[in-house]
């Protein structure tokens, strides 16, 4: 008996054990306040630091990523436009059928009677052109997603700007003389030779020969200027055709969402749409076979893409239309490049030395930062704002 009842009071004592354990679980003991605790103080609200303006021009032309518009900032505002690349494609096709069409639309559509002479015959495709740029100009701010309207801003836009100019003439000048090498050593050669013969002829030093060359050069340039293929091969031609295919169609396709070297590319096909118009006009008026008429134009044609990626390249890197400008009149002053000239290794030489220097300094003589300060506004659609 005595050894159940020792049983019965150690598991009385148990349970009064774990009782007393769960009470001081579920009653935690009161935390007595010392002297000693510091007095526990209300807490502040924290203070709302405000950010400092930062200046969107810097970064705009930094980063080649889109910012969030800014309220009042135009630039901003109008990089949240859209325009779709069918509508970018279709309105480069309109303006490139019009561009050929208008040339064509004294005879056939305001039934003019045909020009007594070339000369007139040429002056009035020069007013075609000038009507057919002057309306590209006039269309594509109707298109494009600007909001401001300013004279000032729409020549940004195409490119027309006064800063940089000694630049935009003096860097795609030297990069394009650079494909001519072997065409610039052969004219020296040429013109050494000729000189050499003058004074064999005449008995006269070649100091004498090069003072008459030079003493002569005005005459020939006014004899030149004169030319009406002169003013459509260095004025007219350049203008307009830079004017519609780089400045009108390169914003357009930017904007429409294109990459830039897909513009490089895409853009030289409407450049060379444009000239598929002198096949008929070979055919026709200089009698070739149709054979012979298209592998002239298809050379012609080939020649065109690659000038025109070479134009697209330089004003989408640029953002300045002076540079493909410079650039197309010195290659219809050289014409195409020579690669070869029999019993003159010289020549061969110097063109291949032009064209590895061409591919060397392509890119760095085109930095966008030579021909733009950091702190100009920056349109999106001219390229220059970052290279993607």
């Amino acid at each position: 008996m005595e050894g159940k009842m020792s049983l019965i009071r150690a598991r009385e004592l148990r349970c009064k054990v774990i009782q007393t354990k769960r009470s001081k679980i579920q009653k935690p003991p009161k935390q007595e306040s010392s002297d000693s605790d510091p007095p526990v103080l209300p807490r502040s609200k924290p203070e709302t630091i405000e950010p400092e303006a930062v200046d969107i021009s810097h970064s705009l032309f930094l980063s080649p990523a889109p910012q969030a518009a800014a309220p009042g900032n135009p630039i901003m505002e109008e990089n949240q436009g859209s325009l779709s690349k069918p509508v970018a494609v279709m309105a480069c096709i309109t303006m490139t059928l019009f561009y050929v069409a208008i040339l064509y639309a004294p005879t056939l559509i305001l039934r003019l009677p045909p020009p007594q002479s070339f000369k007139n015959f040429m002056i009035r495709r020069f007013v075609c052109a000038a009507v057919s740029s002057v309306a590209s100009v006039i269309f594509v701010p109707l298109i494009l997603p600007i909001s401001s309207l300013e004279a000032s801003f729409l020549f940004g836009v195409y490119g027309i700007r006064s800063d940089h100019l000694w630049q935009a003439v003096v860097f795609p000048l030297f990069l394009t003389s650079l494909m001519y090498v072997g065409s610039l050593t052969l004219k020296s050669i040429l013109l050494v030779n000729k000189w050499k013969q003058h004074r064999n002829q005449d008995g006269r030093p070649l100091f004498d020969c090069i003072k008459s060359t030079v003493l002569s050069f005005p005459s020939q340039m006014s004899s030149v200027a004169s030319n009406v293929l002169f003013w459509r091969n260095f004025v007219v031609a350049p203008l307009t055709e830079e004017l519609v295919f780089r400045a009108c169609m390169i914003p357009l396709l930017l904007c429409g969402g294109f990459k830039a070297y897909n513009v490089i590319f895409v853009c030289p096909t409407f450049f060379s749409i444009a000239h598929l118009n002198h096949m008929m006009e070979i055919y026709s008026q200089q009698n070739y076979s149709l054979l012979k008429a298209s592998m002239v134009v298809g050379l012609q044609l080939g020649y065109t893409v690659i000038f025109g990626s070479y134009a697209s390249f330089l004003f989408i890197r640029t953002g300045n239309l002076v540079a493909p400008l410079v650039a197309h009149i010195f290659c219809n002053y050289m014409g195409l490049p020579v690669l070869f000239v029999q019993r003159k290794g010289l020549v061969s030489m110097a063109f291949v030395a032009g064209m590895i220097s061409f591919a060397w300094l392509l890119f760095p003589i085109t930095r966008p930062d030579l021909y733009n300060n950091r702190t100009n506004n920056c349109r999106c659609w001219q390229g220059y704002c970052s290279w993607s």
